[in-house]
């Protein structure tokens, strides 16, 4: 791929966990790429001036093409950088690696460990940040409503716990699909885990810790030791400022290739069409506007303008809407 550091910039927070998922995909294949930090809470002018609204993290460009949420991320990671890619190879792998996905993400696990934020974190003390989750998660953020939510997510979790302890890893097998090296399998099954397992306080170790779930936690402390030696090993993340990472992205190339609009797609948009996409469970408010550029069974793709240039931004179509703007401004290109 064309450019510094592959043409890559991520822009993440350190304490993300969907971040993290990102992190350790990059650290673990080795690949040089460009960092660019943002606050943990809203605005991100960062990201505004690449004309995105979107506002969760992690995102991430390769060239002009500006990638939001972490599954559509890793996906073309996969896809346009092949060689030593970590994903499955045969069906049934593969189905095993999005079915992890869609558990974590989709059907709710991560939900359900996020009510386990401790209520002693230091963070919930501050105004702008619980305000800032309660816009962006639509519930309070009250320590109040976290305690009484608690024993609800404490069963979920520890539900998840034991279907990996008594499913995937009760064979003793050292990663998910039985090879030699973590995948991105691992990634997915893993993450919800270990980010609860290094919050001090969100476990209850009375119900859940190595003595009860042996195989869970010795799969995390593998996975923590790889990492760290593939850290050690892969190139320091270059650090941009906005306005350099901006000014990289803006002047590059477009690196993906061009998927059309599918004229069959329940949705019967036409290629052109101003359409407004925006998530559907959190974040909603964030509404990103453009022409319709792409539009695939997995994937929606609009063109947007920054700068006087065009960007393209990519979303996953699960947990995405997708609704043709009448009326109001229209993109200019």
């Amino acid at each position: 791929m064309a450019g510094p550091n592959n043409g890559i910039v991520l822009y993440h927070y350190s304490f993300s966990p969907f971040a993290r998922r990102v992190l350790w995909y990059l650290s673990l294949r080795g690949m040089d790429y460009a960092e660019c930090k943002q606050p943990p809470v809203m605005p991100r002018p960062d990201l505004s001036v690449l004309g995105v609204k979107y506002r969760r993290i992690p995102v991430m460009s390769i060239g002009r093409d500006v990638y939001c949420d972490s599954r559509i991320i890793l996906r073309k990671l996969e896809e346009l950088f092949p060689e030593g890619a970590l994903g499955a190879s045969s069906p049934e792998e593969k189905a095993i690696e999005k079915f992890l996905e869609i558990w974590n993400i989709e059907a709710g696990l991560f939900t359900r460990a996020s009510q386990l934020i401790p209520t002693s974190m230091p963070l919930l003390n501050d105004p702008k940040f619980t305000k800032d989750r309660e816009e962006y998660s639509g519930r309070p953020w009250s320590k109040e409503y976290i305690a009484e939510n608690r024993p609800e997510a404490v069963a979920a979790i520890r539900s998840g716990f034991k279907l990996l302890e008594t499913t995937l890893l009760a064979d003793g097998r050292k990663w998910v699909l039985k090879t030699e090296k973590p995948t991105l399998a691992d990634i997915e099954a893993i993450w919800t885990f270990d980010w609860l397992n290094g919050l001090k306080g969100a476990l209850p170790r009375e119900l859940i810790s190595d003595k009860g779930y042996p195989k869970v936690f010795a799969w995390i402390a593998r996975f923590n030791n790889v990492l760290k030696a593939a850290k050690a090993q892969a190139p320091k993340p270059a650090s941009l400022k906005g306005d350099a990472a901006a000014e990289r992205i803006l002047n590059a190339s477009f690196v993906d290739k061009d998927l059309g609009v599918d004229p069959a797609d329940p949705l019967g948009l036409q290629p052109g069409t101003e359409v407004e996409v925006f998530p559907i469970d959190l974040g909603t408010q964030h509404h990103d506007q453009g022409r319709l550029v792409g539009l695939t069974e997995d994937e929606v793709v609009l063109s947007t303008q920054a700068k006087g240039k065009e960007v393209r931004l990519h979303f996953p179509r699960t947990g995405f809407r997708i609704k043709a703007v009448t009326g109001g401004a229209k993109s200019k290109l």
